[in-house]
């Protein structure tokens, strides 16, 4: 496998998928740039080889095209800044146009193309309502047919393909997986950024310092599942935090009040224990709670046992004895994986359990531990309480990290490395 290190980009035209879906606002202004800036070093490197910088990117979840809502022109001028060069766009990723302006990139010079996903090719699905499944079967395998030329075409303007999008490694769309099979293995490569996360991963999950230390957030049990399951061969202490608490409780037998809770998924809760058990991992559950009488910043709190919540009362955060256990448990880890927040910390009377795990992270990253943050809001959290730098390494990749932390082969890394 090309390392991108080692390539020389002079005079070659690279297409260079990126991850660009970032959030803006109602006046189409980024509200926040981490992924632009991670991609970064990657152009920046063609660039300076000499070479010519095809940028392709979707940008939510477009259902025509075009769709000036999902228009990636809207980044043009921030991405020339970051870059340190004029940017050129094409206002479509197809056409006789995009093709002549691919044709007249010069050495150095870069070009971003219109969202990807305005064509139902780049994820290979049909889109619009169906009179029938049999009108929806046809259109899928006229979707289907379409996909190879749409990624022929992408992949006719370069020389060389570099991947440098984690977020969407677990899709096996036409620019993240499909088109590297028309490159050799000498001309086709990860990015920098790509690079990054595929190794914090594998260090995480195959070159394990111990304890190792995961901590699962989130509001349901059934959305963690497979992760919390292959995490459990794999852990010494497993922290289970975030609305996913109220589930485990009360199938304990504790009474929770009006928190979340999963019913149907009870059973489940037990057995995960007593898995956990099997395998002889340490799960850790929260003692106590702070919980409102509404669900609001607001609201009227106070600190209760976890399994003592009353009714008309829901668990919003854990409690200071809560923090006191998790973040013992985290600074006597060599290997911390966070993803999920331990309450509703979007309110700022319930961040104090998040900052708390946050912290004690950042403590044992400084005594030697390899610290991985993943998942939207773990990372919105790390951002929030400024603990960015203390941690190892603050993935980009949401559902692409999970899947590969459940142990699914990532098709954006298969087409690269072939397994």
């Amino acid at each position: 496998m090309q390392t991108i290190d080692k390539y020389n980009f002079s005079g070659k035209k690279a297409f260079v998928r990126v991850d660009f879906n970032v959030p803006v606002d109602e006046n189409f202004k980024i509200t926040d740039d981490t992924r632009i800036r991670g991609a970064l070093p990657t152009l920046k490197k063609i660039l300076a080889d000499g070479g010519s910088l095809i940028i392709a990117s979707h940008m939510g979840r477009p259902k025509k095209n075009p769709d000036p809502n999902f228009s990636l022109k809207v980044l043009v001028d921030h991405v020339s800044k970051l870059l340190g060069t004029k940017v050129k766009f094409a206002d479509d990723c197809m056409g006789e146009k995009t093709a002549a302006a691919v044709k007249a990139l010069q050495p150095g010079q870069a070009l971003l193309l219109e969202n990807l996903r305005f064509y139902a090719e780049e994820e290979g699905k049909p889109r619009g309502d169906f009179a029938s499944d049999e009108e929806k079967e046809a259109a899928k395998k006229a979707v289907k047919a379409s996909q190879k030329a749409f990624t022929a075409t992408l992949a006719s303007y370069a020389d060389c393909y570099v991947n440098d999008a984690f977020g969407t490694a677990h899709r096996a769309h036409a620019s993240t997986a499909l088109i590297a099979d028309h490159f050799d293995a000498k001309n086709k490569m990860f990015g920098y950024l790509m690079e990054k996360e595929v190794n914090a991963v594998e260090k995480i999950m195959k070159d394990t310092a111990r304890p190792f230390t995961a901590i699962m957030g989130g509001a349901k049990v059934s959305s963690k599942i497979d992760i919390i399951e292959n995490l459990l061969g794999k852990v010494d202490n497993l922290i289970i935090a975030g609305g996913m608490t109220y589930t485990f409780t009360k199938a304990m037998g504790g009474k929770i009040g009006n928190s979340i809770c999963e019913e149907d998924k009870l059973d489940l809760a037990l057995e995960l224990l007593e898995k956990a058990k099997k395998n002889n991992v340490n799960m850790v559950l929260a003692v106590d709670a702070k919980i409102a009488d509404n669900f609001s910043n607001d609201a009227n709190t106070k600190f209760v046992k976890v399994d003592e919540i009353p009714e008309g009362w829901e668990g919003l955060d854990i409690g200071p004895e809560t923090e006191k256990l998790f973040g013992n448990v985290i600074k006597a880890s060599k290997t911390i994986l966070w993803n999920g927040p331990t309450g509703v910390f979007e309110f700022e009377n319930f961040t104090s359990g998040s900052r708390a795990v946050g912290e004690a992270i950042v403590e044992a990253t400084k005594k030697g531990a390899f610290s991985l943050v993943g998942g939207g809001d773990s990372v919105a959290c790390v951002n929030k309480f400024g603990l960015f730098d203390g941690i190892s390494y603050v993935s980009t990749g949401g559902g692409a990290l999970l899947e590969a932390i459940e142990g699914k082969v990532l098709p954006g890394i298969k087409a690269i490395r072939g397994y």
